[in-house]
């Protein structure tokens, strides 16, 4: 097991800073904003010229969801294409990204609530790869994953967030990555393109960005409670609950500010959460 001392041998550019690194929830939508030149991925872009450079990017990925909680520990995780019907070129992309065992160890010891297993299978899925190439197009910085044990609740969810904060601390951007409204059966395939949203997911960004900007998270995290537009908003919790380790891991001290703030083809939204 590596040791404390060795991980803060590896942050220590960034240990002695006056600032902590900010935390991002990133609407990731389609895999194809992972190779498209489009307002999204362009936003993705400057994000990365609007924080300071991290040693090493986590995401809290909606496409890792398993039972119990995993972290990706390989020294080099392979690019993911999970997802079927898109163009070859999509398929053809690879984002060789290094891993960072040694963080993910120390992560596993920050984690005191839950056992988190050390994984060599996973990888990088598209709910990671499609942001982070557009914000680090070289590869060069370390990317790993943390799984959503799917068998836990949101409250549980937010809490272990919290564990994580030392990890902003040590020069550790945090990304959540999915989507605050995300139900595929009702998309609009007439407007898949468009900039467009139902009343019902209109209705429900404006309050979760209400409830996110005052800070109050009580109704966010018991988002079952927020009426008829949740339940067609969130059918299932994977894509929303990227969304919960982000306000986990805010402070009183920290801003927000949205970004990428569009609903697309009726059921989606693309908006995102800069934290700090």
């Amino acid at each position: 097991m590596t040791t404390l001392s060795a991980f803060n041998k590896f942050t220590s550019g960034l240990a002695e800073q006056d600032f902590i690194m900010p935390v991002l929830f990133i609407g990731h939508g389609s895999p194809m904003n992972g190779i498209e030149d489009n307002e999204f991925s362009r936003r993705w872009t400057a994000m990365a010229n609007e924080v300071p450079e991290p040693k090493a990017v986590l995401v809290v990925s909606a496409h890792w969801y398993t039972k119990g909680t995993k972290i990706t520990a390989m020294d080099f995780p392979p690019t993911i294409h999970d997802f079927g019907g898109f163009p070859k070129e999509l398929f053809q992309v690879q984002y060789p990204a290094p891993g960072h065992p040694q963080l993910a160890n120390e992560t596993v010891d920050l984690l005191k609530s839950t056992q988190v297993e050390l994984d060599h299978d996973w990888g990088l899925d598209h709910g990671t790869w499609t942001v982070v190439r557009h914000m680090y197009p070289d590869a060069k910085i370390p990317v790993l994953q943390l799984s959503i044990d799917y068998s836990k609740g949101a409250q549980y969810h937010y809490e272990l967030a919290k564990e994580l904060y030392a990890l902003r601390k040590k020069g550790v951007l945090i990304i959540g990555s999915g989507n605050m409204v995300h139900n595929l059966r009702m998309v609009a395939w007439d407007k898949i393109n468009d900039t467009y949203g139902y009343d019902w997911a209109l209705e429900l960004n404006d309050t979760f960005k209400s409830l996110i900007t005052s800070g109050d998270h009580k109704p966010l995290i018991k988002y079952q409670s927020l009426g008829r537009a949740a339940s067609l908003a969130i059918p299932t919790p994977d894509h929303y609950l990227p969304l919960i380790y982000t306000l986990g891991l805010k402070t009183d001290k920290d801003k927000i500010a949205f970004f990428n703030d569009r609903a697309v083809a009726g059921s989606l939204t693309m908006t995102s959460v800069k934290v700090g």
